[in-house]
């Protein structure tokens, strides 16, 4: 049953439930060794930060700064802080110094947690330029603070602070005090143009999102959650807090980088994604094959075969396969796809929350083939994460984002916006009246920027309404779903469509740098540097041939025709990125705007 409470005293109820049962597993900073915290021990971890911050100053709804990876420190600070009804702002630990100082001084925050000894370095270069900055607190030990710096704390003196419960009486009159309309985040999204803007989020959205999402999402105490994506992304966030109210234990991942690593070390059974985790599943198993003999790629290419049409041509229509498919498929699941599966560290896989971006139809068909239930949706930080997802054990479509959960009206506008309503939808955003109101209609729905269609009740992308680019030639192009066609070639790491007044559509390519290298050498391609393998006439040909095969399907006037192979990758620093991954258009046209024209001579 679910322990759906105030986002005050959610860990201390899920604790009274569960108690010395584990509740996360966890790495030291540094160190190679899974450890866990019991729920009880969670609960005191949060109790302690709450009358550390009192000691400290912190007042109702003062925002709170976190600036960190995924850690358990993190988790203990934002329950911490809403334990006294503080407001807690996360932010990327990749933010750049620019975007933390604007976050730091349009939020006016005086208290700021950090992860690592970037994050610290970072916080201690813009203090001087943020005059509200009072308090560095450092999560990992082996942070060096230099000595003349009186402002910085490690964690663990911070939490001395809070040793023996010196306020919890007052921390116990807070929590009583709590209500659903006090804000519990100020997200600051990305964004792929303009200023961040803060997206208020109150403990009223973060309710009802768990209400409803419970009827949905088949998360429970039995389930292993790695979380994998950053705290910081409401797609993670909300998940996270879903996976508490039903008393799974979380695996916090800290490395991103580690994330295939911990997923066979600690064999977990759910995990929220973006898609372009599966996209590197997807190409890693096909390169395996594809290194295999002509038997073993015959034999996995008719297990694919048989996992489609037993888990996509009848159990996703609802329909019961054949005796024949089925006692078939129970065998290839048995003989090869749990080989796959084991190899990923998912031999216990129960389903997989994706969303964030366009999934390939390729990849999608992939991962259900080999009995892996990705659960696709769609949600904005605007929204508190879900507005749609699939829902298990009803009809699904590969290619839609699923259905609308119970919570949440939609409506599609008369230019194909996507329109939302309902408790979870945001107030606002944080000091932009302005924006707020340029954001919803006359009735009240918050306009997405998305366009979509609803078809048998479930809702279907087009794309970013701002990001539809219209060719010289008056043909409306949607980049977001070429770049997901084409991104499942294992010879792409990262691709930007480009169209927008243009006579054609064209590419800057990412190629995947290792893989480039190694059919350069096995046909005898001789380079220098990546730049001559991006010139190479041969490598043009072969990447050529391979998106002609991908963009079969496209109209003509979607298929690239020319592209540009490019030695460096698009990168946060250069600001072509956002936090997310996502591209930056804007900046790619002006970074890139000597290889975009020539492609146009």
């Amino acid at each position: 049953m679910q322990v759906n409470s105030h986002l005050s005293r959610l860990i201390h109820d899920v604790a009274a439930k569960y108690g010395d049962r584990e509740a996360l597993i966890y790495k030291d900073y540094g160190s190679r060794q899974w450890k866990s915290y019991s729920w009880n021990e969670f609960s005191t971890q949060v109790r302690q930060v709450s009358n550390a911050l009192l000691n400290m100053g912190v007042g109702v709804q003062e925002n709170v700064g976190v600036f960190s990876q995924n850690s358990v420190h993190y988790l203990f600070t934002d329950f911490g802080a809403w334990g006294i009804r503080a407001v807690t702002i996360p932010f990327y630990a990749t933010s750049s110094e620019q975007q933390i100082q604007f976050i730091i001084n349009d939020a006016h925050i005086r208290f700021i947690f950090v992860g690592e000894q970037a994050q610290y370095d970072k916080a201690r270069r813009v203090f001087a330029t943020c005059h509200t900055l009072e308090r560095i607190i450092v999560f990992d030990p082996a942070v060096v603070i230099p000595e003349g710096d009186t402002t910085s704390i490690h964690f663990s003196d911070f939490l001395k602070l809070g040793e023996g419960f010196p306020r919890q009486s007052e921390v116990d009159n807070l929590c009583r005090q709590a209500t659903m309309d006090d804000i519990a985040n100020i997200l600051y999204t990305s964004g792929t143009t303009g200023d961040s803007k803060g997206v208020v989020l109150t403990c009223g959205q973060y309710h009802a999102a768990m209400e409803a999402n419970h009827e949905c999402v088949p998360v429970s105490d039995k389930d292993r959650v790695l979380n994998f994506l950053p705290f910081t992304h409401i797609f993670e966030k909300g998940w996270k807090i879903l996976c508490i109210t039903m008393g799974a234990r979380l695996i916090v991942n800290t490395n991103p980088l580690e994330v295939q690593q911990s997923m066979r070390e600690t064999h977990p059974t759910c995990m929220s994604a973006v898609p372009r985790f599966w996209e590197k599943v997807y190409m890693g198993v096909q390169e395996k094959i594809e290194a295999s003999s002509a038997v073993k790629r015959k034999l996995f290419e008719h297990a694919l075969k048989i996992g489609r049409r037993h888990n996509i041509d009848y159990l996703s229509k609802g329909r019961r396969p054949p005796m024949g498919l089925h006692l078939e498929y129970e065998m290839l699941n048995k003989t090869v796809f749990s080989l796959v599966r084991k190899e990923l560290g998912l031999e216990n896989a129960h389903f997989f929350p994706t969303a964030g971006a366009t999934v390939s139809q390729h990849v999608e068909e992939f991962v259900h083939a080999i009995g892996i239930n990705m659960m696709v949706g769609y949600g904005l930080t605007e929204s508190l994460a879900t507005v749609t997802c699939d829902h298990l054990d009803v009809p699904y479509t590969i290619g839609s984002v699923g259905r609308p959960i119970s919570s949440i009206s939609i409506r599609i506008s008369d230019e194909g916006e996507i329109l939302l309503k309902g408790p979870t939808i945001t107030r606002g955003y944080y000091n932009r009246d302005d924006l707020t109101r340029q954001s919803f209609t006359e009735d009240g729905y918050f306009r997405t920027g998305d366009s979509g269609y609803l078809k048998d009740g479930e809702l279907f992308l087009k794309d970013r309404i701002k990001d539809l680019f219209k060719t010289s030639n008056g043909k409306y192009i949607a980049p977001q779903m070429i770049e997901s066609k084409l991104l499942v070639d294992k010879y792409i790491d990262q691709i930007a469509i480009i169209a927008d007044q243009r006579k054609y559509v064209s590419a800057l390519i990412i190629p995947e740098y290792r893989l480039l290298e190694e059919y350069a050498r096995e046909h005898g391609i001789n380079f220098s540097s990546r730049a001559d393998l991006c010139q190479n006439a041969q490598i043009h040909a072969m990447i050529t041939e391979r998106i002609d095969t991908l963009q079969q399907q496209l109209a003509q006037y979607e298929q690239v025709k020319r592209f540009t192979l490019l030695p460096q990758p698009f990168s946060l620093e250069r600001g072509e990125l956002t936090n997310t991954l996502k591209i930056k258009r804007r900046v790619l046209n002006d970074n890139y705007s000597k290889e975009i024209e020539k492609m146009y001579e």
